[in-house]
């Protein structure tokens, strides 16, 4: 069974983030090139300061805000390698970046999506939320039996390279949905946002979703999750060096 190491790096700028999940990514990738396995896969647990960000198929022109009203509420702004378009991240999110080696799994974007997308459908179930899938539309939605009522309550995008996973989902749990008024969310305009906190009116324990969502995670993927901590990472492989 593969081995996963799951870090909470607890609150980190989404610029420094993204930077640990290149290195990870990077990691995996030279011992593929190396024709060696990878020894242990990656999950990262993260909450970003108020951020917007845009995935490489998005337009700019879904940020309704300049950089002036950017700055007056704090929030940067970054395009990034991933898939998707424009969305927001912040205090009251749970951020989840799988780093894994598909090689280890099953080498099928689709497959690799719609098993994240299970993850976070039979996490919400655990709070009596009942969430699924609209068709065409990645993430995952509640009511989406009544189609001018379906609303998003986690978004997705990913990057995939050499079938090595990063970037992955943004769950919202006690989220400020406010900031999504400045965007429009993943490009789409007809469709709201929801939160944990909103569907069941009442603030949601972020440590206990975090638990499901590992639990389900290593369900849904077969794969055995371990503790680690940031130290682990500046140590393992050519971290080490950086």
């Amino acid at each position: 069974m593969p081995q996963m190491t799951v870090v909470d790096l607890g609150t980190m700028p989404y610029g420094e983030a993204w930077d640990l999940q290149e290195r990870l990514h990077q990691q995996l990738v030279d011992r593929q090139m190396a024709g060696q396995p990878p020894e242990q896969h990656y999950f990262l647990f993260v909450e970003h300061p108020h951020v917007y960000t845009l995935g490489k198929s998005g337009h700019l022109h879904n940020l309704l805000a300049d950089n002036q009203q950017l700055k007056a509420h704090g929030i940067e702004f970054f395009k990034t390698n991933r898939g998707g378009d424009i969305t927001y991240h912040g205090p009251g999110q749970i951020v989840g970046y799988p780093i894994l080696d598909l090689h280890a799994f099953r080498k099928d974007i689709r497959w690799y999506m719609r098993t994240l997308e299970q993850v976070i459908i039979d996490t919400l179930a655990d709070w009596d939320i009942t969430a699924g899938r609209v068709d065409g539309m990645t993430g995952v939605w509640v009511d989406i039996e009544r189609p001018h009522r379906t609303r998003k309550i986690c978004a997705m995008g990913v990057r995939i390279s050499r079938w090595v996973t990063m970037h992955g989902f943004a769950l919202n749990v006690n989220t400020n949905l406010d900031y999504f008024q400045m965007i429009i969310p993943c490009g789409i305009s007809n469709k709201e946002v929801t939160s944990m906190q909103r569907e069941l009116g009442k603030p949601i324990d972020m440590e206990a979703v975090k638990r499901r969502l590992l639990h389900h995670f290593e369900r849904n993927f077969g794969v055995e999750a371990r503790t680690g901590t940031q130290e682990n990472l500046r140590t393992s492989g050519p971290l080490s060096a950086s």
